[in-house]
């Protein structure tokens, strides 16, 4: 029987595996499709953000100028507060602020700085009230004792000076001496080292809560050994560089002692001992 024969009893032929590769197809490389992609507008999400800016920018600008040119914001007062030794007239011209200027142009910070270069202000604060008011609120530094030096001067309590006293008066804490002119000066931006110590010295001695206050008259601060204190009635007290508390404690006593004596000069600057020097009879 012929193979190529199909016979009802005969088996069915095999079939070619038709999805193998022949030699020629498996050296063939297919790539993948490419596909063109379309043109990206990319000027449009460039542009778009750009024209925002730009118009931000342009309403910006138009605003400031109408801000510093608008006639509704021009200064048309300007109120001082918290004075009370310094002239409001004198603030006014120090803070450099005229009438009639743009509220927007002026600069707080640098208002504060011209006035805090007078001795007398310790802090300025600097308020724009709209539409045309500026506030200047001062703090002024108190008076605390008197220096003498040549004339009388004020000082406060952390040792500034504030200028020549205009008047007599009578403080209620001591004078303070042995200070130059040149001392003074510098005083009018930052207290010196003696001063600061001379006001030390009087904290220390309004701490007692005593009436030795009010017995000293002046403390002179010109000696390199320490201060040298000066009763109400002439009497010199040496009081060392160092321990004023304790010392006070001790003079305190010494005068309560000797208050009916001839005592011209009380020596503490040695420890746990006491030094009288009588008047001459």
């Amino acid at each position: 029987m012929s193979r190529g024969l199909i016979t009802p009893r005969g088996a069915a032929p095999a079939l070619g595996d038709l999805g193998r590769r022949s030699a020629l197809v498996a050296r063939q490389r297919v790539g993948a499709v490419r596909r063109h992609p379309r043109p990206r507008r990319r000027w449009r999400r460039v542009l778009g953000p750009l024209a925002a800016v730009a118009a931000v920018a342009l309403a910006a600008v138009a605003g400031g100028h109408w801000l510093l040119t608008a006639p509704h914001f021009a200064v048309t007062a300007v109120e001082v507060r918290g004075t009370s030794r310094v002239e409001p007239e004198r603030i006014l011209a120090a803070s450099g602020i005229v009438r009639g200027a743009n509220l927007w142009t002026i600069d707080p910070h640098a208002v504060r700085a011209r006035l805090a270069a007078l001795p007398e202000i310790r802090r300025v604060d600097v308020i724009r009230e709209l539409p045309n008011r500026v506030v200047i609120a001062v703090e002024e530094r108190r008076p605390f004792t008197l220096v003498h030096a040549g004339r009388l001067h004020w000082l406060d309590e952390e040792g500034h000076a504030l200028g020549e006293a205009s008047r007599a008066v009578s403080p209620e804490v001591p004078v303070i001496s042995g200070l130059s002119e040149e001392d003074l000066r510098t005083m009018r931006s930052a207290p010196g080292p003696r001063a600061r110590a001379a006001i030390t010295l009087i904290r220390a001695l309004l701490r007692t809560g005593s009436s030795l206050t009010a017995e000293i008259s002046e403390i002179d601060m010109s000696r390199a050994e320490g201060p040298v204190l000066y009763t109400v009635d002439g009497v010199e007290v040496r009081l060392g560089a160092e321990d004023w508390e304790a010392r006070l404690a001790r003079l305190e006593a010494v005068l309560a002692q000797v208050a009916t004596d001839e005592v011209r000069g009380v020596d503490l600057r040695f420890r746990d001992q006491v030094v009288l020097q009588r008047s001459a009879p």
